[in-house]
């Protein structure tokens, strides 16, 4: 986690909404629910594009056809990184069967 508050406080990290609503649903205490939308809330949302949302078709259609499926979000997600050249920091072991695919950078921890 400390990797990620240096990522935040370095003003290097970038949130999309549909990731923003993913981490928010499910949460079944509405004060935990408060405490991350407010937490949540200092995040910028990244703008998405009509380009951004035809890449990730393209990068789903890319891994289903070498037989690797991912989520539309997980799809959103390499799409917006790829076409900014932005690292995509996450513990989702799905993204190294991405990245082999779409040459897909991952965030690489400083140590």
């Amino acid at each position: 986690m400390a990797e990620c508050k240096e990522l935040v406080g370095e003003g290097r990290a970038v949130l999309l909404g549909l990731v923003r609503q993913e981490l928010l649903s499910g949460i079944a205490n509405r004060q935990h629910f408060e405490a991350l939308r407010q937490k949540m809330r200092s995040f910028d949302q990244e703008p998405l594009s009509t380009e951004d949302h035809e890449q990730a078709a393209e990068c789903f259609n890319h891994c289903r056809s070498k037989g690797v499926q991912g989520s539309v979000v997980d799809m959103l997600i390499c799409a917006v990184a790829l076409r900014r050249g932005i690292p995509v920091f996450t513990r989702d072991t799905d993204f190294n069967r991405y990245a082999k695919l779409l040459r897909l950078k991952l965030h690489s921890p400083r140590d």
